[in-house]
């Protein structure tokens, strides 16, 4: 008896597996039909690709100018700081000059001397003049009193020199703006020995920079005049600024084997500063080409795959052979079921441009691509556009 109970639990259970086995018309393996996985849907649209390559480029600024004293002294006041806008001629930094008028005082006192001596030499060329007339004195006498008055005149010219150069020496004690600019790192401070290699201070005008990029020498013959450089953020995300290349160097650097290249920058916005590091990228052409999400592609075993949507008709017709086999069970003729499939497809990508794939073989200009959800698809799987996000 209990062997055959256990006969006849098998044969049941053999009868339920037998009907849940059964493969139902249009749907998986196994007679269990899903329901369709709602996904996003885009079409594969023709998009312009760059072959562009990132470099590192330095800005530099075309009216940077290094600030150094023309005489040695003491700094007794500084008038700016670091960030101030100065305009041309402002004060920026007081030397000690008190050295320097007491040299002027003096002269200039030397000055009066020498003046006086002019004028006393004219009265006695005068006299000699008068006295010759009257021939009271000799021709020689007059000679004598007219070359004491150019004597005199000339000693005071020099010294004249001599005081208008201490004059515009004094000058240098104030320390003036050469250019309009923005003031940069001000490492003087009041009290400290300067000479004339000491640097006070910069003055930059940012408005228009230089880029500066070295490019590997096996790109060199690719390089020409014109060619657009984006200089993008350090995310890569935005382009603050583009330029042309207008030189390019006909040497080319023996210890890094590059060739620089250059370009001007408008800085109206400020953003970029001078001695800056970026990422200049140099677009070396542009195309027309396939372009996806990269959410769209999934890579297995090395190979790229990419899920495109097709109509469950169209994708039933090469099983209909299959299917006509069973005729006798589910009838002659029985359509395929209505809707959506996924087909996974092999392809050849290219760079990422963005947040997207050039695609360069597998999918066709206006494919249906499958750009979220492909994780958990399978070839063949039924599936349904996601509804619109608000």
């Amino acid at each position: 008896m209990p062997s055959q109970r256990i006969g006849t639990a098998r044969a049941i259970a053999f009868v339920f597996l037998s009907v849940g086995c059964r493969e139902a018309p249009g749907g998986p393996p196994g007679g269990m039909a899903f329901p369709p996985a709602a996904v996003t849907i885009e079409p594969a649209r023709l998009m312009p690709i760059e072959d562009a390559t990132e470099y590192v480029g330095t800005l530099t600024s075309l009216g940077s100018t290094a600030i150094q004293p023309q005489i040695d002294g003491q700094i007794t006041r500084i008038f700016v700081k670091s960030g101030d806008r100065v305009g041309r001629d402002e004060p920026l930094v007081q030397i000690d000059p008190q050295r320097q008028e007491a040299a002027v005082s003096s002269q200039q006192a030397e000055r009066q001397a020498r003046e006086a001596d002019v004028a006393f030499a004219r009265q006695q060329r005068a006299r000699a003049d008068e006295l010759f007339r009257a021939g009271a004195i000799s021709k020689q006498e007059l000679e004598q009193a007219e070359t004491a008055v150019q004597t005199a005149e000339a000693r005071l010219k020099a010294l004249q020199a001599q005081v208008q150069e201490q004059q515009v020496r004094l000058r240098y004690y104030t320390v003036t703006a050469p250019t309009a600019g923005v003031i940069g790192d001000v490492p003087a401070r009041v009290g400290n020995q300067v000479t004339t290699q000491t640097v006070l201070t910069t003055i930059d005008r940012n408005e228009t920079l230089e880029l500066q990029v070295q490019v590997p020498i096996e790109r060199a013959s690719e390089l020409k005049n014109g060619l657009p450089i984006r200089i993008l953020n350090s995310d890569g995300s935005n382009t603050p600024a583009t330029t042309t290349i207008t030189f390019i160097s006909s040497r080319v650097d023996s210890e890094t084997q590059s060739v620089l290249v250059k370009g001007l920058v408008h800085n109206s916005s400020g953003m970029l500063r001078a001695s800056q590091y970026v990422r200049a990228r140099i677009v070396w052409k542009t195309t027309d080409g396939l372009m996806v999400p990269v959410t769209a592609v999934v890579r297995i075993s090395g190979q790229f795959f990419a899920f495109v949507v097709e109509e469950a008709g169209q994708a039933g017709r090469a099983d209909q052979a299959g299917q006509a086999g069973q005729a006798g069970r589910s009838g002659p003729g029985t359509p395929p079921a209505a809707g959506l499939v996924a087909r996974q497809r092999a392809i050849t990508v290219g760079p990422i441009v963005g947040d997207s794939y050039a695609v360069l073989s597998g999918i066709a200009p206006g494919d249906r691509v499958i750009v979220s959800g492909v994780q958990r698809l399978a070839d063949g799987a039924p599936i349904a556009p996601a509804p619109p996000s608000p």
